[in-house]
This record gives structure tokens, C-alpha cells and sequence, in this order.
């Protein structure tokens, strides 16, 4: 997958790793997500614990490695990029990191997957009415947490993420409405409505956590709104990625079975661009996938080389260069401080550089 993407600015032997970059961001908000889960009940407070990797079923406590931690990064570097502390951007990390598990947690009930990094998820750990319960807390708790920013940042950091929200469940009712859609004809979901859909369900939160940094550092209106757009426009990138992923990607690196999306009948970008060109391989194509039986693997290897055949994977590997390119344009266009600039753009890197 290296190859396939262009190198980009700013990333070199002397910048800090994507791994530190984002350690260190955790670790400056950490104790202060901490403190916010510990104002919850005690149970809920134990199920979001859980859900970040904290402790096992019961409160155990464990070394159990979360999620990477983006969304809160973002933050933190976005208020650096405008020239202010990471500190500065604190209660924006921990708003947008809670409404990050919040949403995951309604996910994993929604689309019924019984794992998440590689443990029970909430739902299967504790039932689904906890896990709604669990999920619901979090979601106040991010609101309240930047509700008591002091001045006026806070009323408009609140703003910033509801906004967030309202896109973020208008992308996932448009995705759980694409299961029910037919693979081709009039009804049939167009590739710009998935970018639209991406772009809500994924880039929204991403765009938030930006703005949320840029916004509590007190940069100017253009600025936060600038970095707002460069992380939607990262949400797609990653997001297209992952459509790649689910396909090619290696098993060994995704944790996830070769041509796994394809097995579940996910209607993802690559798909969608082959079905939307025109040639034979595009007709085998829609044969095959409207077949009734789940795809079997030599069913779904087919599958994989008719998207290729039919120029799928080259319009979604374009599709995310499009959207980096923006990213950098986005970045240029706020003159940010040189070092956070450098290190956005190598979480950059390590979002959309996954091995294939």
C-alpha cells in the first residue's frame, strides 16, 4: 500500500514517529479523560474504562492497549498549529475521544460485531441496554466537559461538536440505509453519495477534533475553519483506505480475513466505482453480486479481480489522493507553526500508509 500513495511534505528521518506523536498526546490527555470518567456511576464508569482498554469485566485493571488515539492528537496539534500549548486543546481532546467511543459503542450494536480490538465488545461483555446506557453517559459527559470551558470558548466548542454529532448520525443512517439497496439500476447508491456519507460518518468527528483545538487555542474564525476541513477531508482519506483494506489488505496487519468486506457484502467505494464504469468486467461484476448466496472464497477472489478489472481499486486509490492533497492545501492555506504542521502530517502518513 506504501507505494500506491505519493510522499508527503514535511515527513522525514528527523520528524517524530506517529507512534510518539501519539503517545505523547495521550499522555498529556489521559489523566484529564480519567477524571471525566470518574464522575460517572460507578458501573457506567467501569464500562467506559472497559471500552478504552483500561480494565477487564469486573474493574480489573489492564495493560490492554486502547484505540490509537487520533481524534484527541488532532486536537492537541491543532491548537500547537495555532501557536497556543496542547493544553490549550485538552477538553476538546477529551470531548471528542468520548464521543468517539460513544459512537463506536452504538456501532458495535448496530452492525452486531461481537469483538473490537480483539476483546468482547461492550454489548457482548454486558448486555445491550448497559452498553445504550454506557454510551449515553459518554455523550453527556462530552457535552459537559466543554460546557464548563471557561469565557466564551465554551459555548462555542459546544456548538462546534454538536454540529459534529448532527453529521456524524446523518453518515450513519445514510451507511445502514446502503445495506438495503440494491448493488445496481436507479436505487442503486452512487459513489457520491458515499463520499457524502464517508464524509459525515467518519470525517465529521475528525473535522470536530480539529476545530475543537484550533478554536479552544483562540485562532481565528478562517483558521478553525480551515483545520475543521482538513480533518473531514483526512476522514475520507482513512476511510477509503479502510475500503482497500477490506478487500487486499493483509490479514496479518488488518487483523481481518482477505477480501472480508466483500464476504459481508459491504457496499464500499471500490465496489461502488466498478459497478458505476461500463465494460464486461463491470457486467461480471454485477452478476455476481447479485447472486443470493453469501460469497464464498473463490466467489469473493473473483469479486476482488472484477473491481480491479473494472477499475475500482485505481478510482479509490485516486479518490484518496484527492483527499490528502486537500489536506495539505487546507494546512498551507493557515500557515501553522512549523513542528505541529510537520507532526499533522505525519499522523497523516500514518493513516493512510497501511500495508497492503
Amino acid at each position: 500500500m506504501t507505494a500506491a500513495f505519493p510522499a508527503l511534505r514535511g515527513v522525514g528521518e528527523d520528524t517524530a514517529t506517529a507512534r510518539q506523536i501519539l503517545d505523547r498526546c495521550r499522555a498529556l490527555v489521559r489523566p484529564a479523560l480519567a477524571q471525566a470518567v470518574e464522575r460517572l456511576h460507578p458501573w457506567p464508569a467501569e464500562m467506559a474504562a472497559y471500552s478504552f482498554g483500561w480494565c477487564e469485566v469486573g474493574g480489573t485493571p489492564t495493560e490492554v492497549t486502547g484505540g490509537k488515539g487520533v481524534r484527541q492528537a488532532l486536537a492537541v496539534l491543532c491548537a500547537e498549529a495555532a501557536g497556543a500549548p496542547g493544553e490549550a486543546a485538552v477538553a476538546g481532546a477529551v470531548a471528542v475521544e468520548l464521543v468517539h467511543t460513544f459512537s463506536l459503542l452504538h456501532d458495535d450494536i448496530m452492525d452486531g460485531d461481537p469483538t473490537r480490538r480483539a476483546r468482547p465488545t461492550v454489548w457482548k461483555a454486558y448486555g445491550t441496554g448497559p452498553a445504550v446506557l454506557v454510551g449515553d453517559a459518554l455523550f453527556a459527559l462530552a457535552v459537559e466537559t466543554l460546557a464548563t470551558v471557561p469565557g466564551a470558548r465554551g459555548p462555542l466548542a459546544v456548538r462546534h461538536l454538536a454540529a459534529a454529532l448532527g453529521d456524524l448520525v446523518r453518515g450513519q443512517a445514510d451507511d445502514l440505509l446502503f445495506a438495503s439497496r440494491p448493488w445496481t439500476g436507479p436505487e442503486a447508491v452512487r459513489p457520491d453519495e458515499y463520499r457524502s456519507m464517508a464524509e459525515h460518518k467518519t470525517g465529521a468527528l475528525l473535522g470536530c477534533a480539529a476545530a475543537l483545538g484550533a478554536a479552544l487555542a483562540g485562532a481565528p474564525d478562517d483558521t478553525v475553519a480551515a483545520l475543521d476541513r482538513a480533518g473531514r477531508h483526512m476522514g475520507v482519506a482513512f476511510q477509503v483506505v479502510d475500503d482497500l483494506l477490506g478487500i487486499w489488505g493483509d490479514p496479518g496487519v488488518t487483523g481481518k480475513p482477505v477480501h472480508g468486506d466483500l464476504r459481508q457484502r459491504k457496499k464500499t467505494l471500490p465496489v461502488l466505482a466498478a459497478l458505476n464504469a461500463s465494460g464486461p468486467a463491470t457486467e461480471s461484476l454485477a452478476t455476481l453480486l447479485g447472486l443470493p448466496d453469501t460469497p464464498d472464497d473463490a466467489t469473493a477472489r473473483r469479486a476482488a479481480e472484477l473491481i480491479e478489472q473494472a477499475g475500482g481499486r485505481a478510482a479509490a486509490l485516486e479518490e484518496a489522493h484527492r483527499h490528502i492533497a486537500a489536506v495539505e492545501a487546507c494546512l498551507d492555506s493557515v500557515s501553522p507553526a512549523p513542528r505541529p504542521a510537520e507532526e499533522l502530517r505525519t499522523l497523516l502518513a500514518f493513516l493512510v500508509r497501511r500495508d497492503m
